[in-house]
């Protein structure tokens, strides 16, 4: 017999066909938005004002994180056939580490931003069941995408996407934004284990980021440039190495009281050793990024999602700046995460005036094109 029309069978594509096409990919402007905040309070420059925008920006992250996770759970209440697809989507399945990015980027914010509004003993316990679960989630994330990847997708010779990096770059963010708590834990043991333990997760995504970027240089080199809409997907390569040479400055400090002294001083050697040769590869791929994306504007390419890419990735290239220049005390790290600030607030604020733009439209929430390919190699 069938069905009647209102069955609740039928409900899920009828009451809220808005949501069908919402995917995890909405987390990063979760991401951007936090990070605005909590990098621009952490400059190492005085502006007048500047905290009190953050603060701003640090509550329209949290308003954001939440709009988000209910319209993702609505997705998955109402669209649980297309949740379900976009995990078979290696397009698509990465992103599903931005959830536990954005969690983590908003418990930082508020532990570094939000305590002036709601206090340290709120902002710390938001920030450590937002760190909690955050790497909880990432961490299956990187287990679970790439699994999926192998018995699952299809993906051709040409496929090395740098969305891949979503998957495994969480635990490197479980590792910078870890250290903030490890001075709130108890001396001793509880202390030294999360500080190791950081350093275990930032050593898991760095090892799997350096078997995932070769295969996106060489699809680049051997197939030519990436589609238009997928350009700025490109910044997120600035992501594992901005969050990286955060990390190792962030642990060098948690360091500082926690271990040895020998071995905090050796954790604050490798903070320089590593973090200088890092950051100055994120702005050899800054510069090579950014000159593929005028490129890709020049040949029409338009707003989409992607470009919130723009934002998270550059911001933990300023944290990166930040650690760099509070370690060294050279005024050229100072100014480069200035530079960096600028250019992140900037991204930020044509993404989010596109994106609200494009939400009450409806464009950003219809079926997604397939992208175009390149028709050859162009100047």
């Amino acid at each position: 017999m069938a069905l009647p029309a209102h069955s609740s069978a039928r409900a899920p594509s009828v009451r809220l066909p808005a949501l069908r096409h919402f995917g995890p990919n909405w987390y990063a402007l979760v991401m951007g938005t936090s990070i605005v905040s909590s990098s621009g309070a952490a400059l190492p420059v005085h502006v007048p004002g500047l905290y009190t925008v953050c603060t701003a920006v640090w509550a329209l992250a949290v308003l954001a994180l939440i709009a988000v996770a209910v319209a993702r759970a609505g997705h998955w209440l109402y669209h649980s056939d297309q949740a379900r697809a976009h995990l078979l989507d290696p397009a698509v399945a990465p992103f599903y580490g931005c959830l536990a990015m954005g969690l983590m980027a908003v418990g930082n914010s508020t532990l570094t931003v939000g305590r002036s509004v709601i206090g340290q003993g709120a902002a710390l316990a938001a920030d450590s069941v937002l760190w909690t679960a955050g790497t909880v989630i990432g961490l299956a994330c990187t287990v679970v995408v790439p699994y999926l990847m192998v018995v699952r997708h299809r993906i051709g010779p040409d496929g090395a996407s740098a969305v891949w990096l979503l998957a495994v770059v969480p635990p490197m963010v479980s590792a910078a934004l870890g250290a903030p708590l490890i001075p709130h834990l108890p001396a001793g043991a509880w202390r030294e284990t999360l500080l190791l333990g950081c350093y275990g997760m930032f050593g898991m995504s760095l090892l799997a980021t350096l078997l995932i970027l070769p295969l996106l240089v060489g699809r680049l080199v051997v197939y030519g440039p990436l589609p238009l809409a997928l350009t700025p997907s490109l910044f997120l390569v600035l992501g594992p190495v901005g969050q990286a040479t955060t990390a190792v400055n962030q642990l060098a400090d948690a360091a500082q009281g926690t271990v040895r002294p020998e071995y905090a001083a050796g954790f604050g050697a490798f903070a320089l050793v590593f973090g200088v040769p890092m950051l100055g590869f994120a702005m050899l791929w800054l510069v090579l990024a950014g000159a593929l994306v005028v490129r890709a504007l020049r040949h029409g390419m338009t707003f989409s999602m992607g470009w919130w890419a723009f934002t998270f990735p550059v911001g933990t290239c300023v944290t990166g700046a930040e650690g760099l220049a509070r370690h060294t005390g050279l005024a050229a790290y100072t100014w480069l995460a200035v530079a960096l600030y600028v250019l992140l607030a900037v991204a930020w604020l044509v993404a989010a005036v596109c994106s609200v733009r494009g939400l009450f439209s409806g464009a950003l929430l219809a079926a997604p094109l397939a992208a175009q390919p390149e028709t050859g190699r162009t100047t």
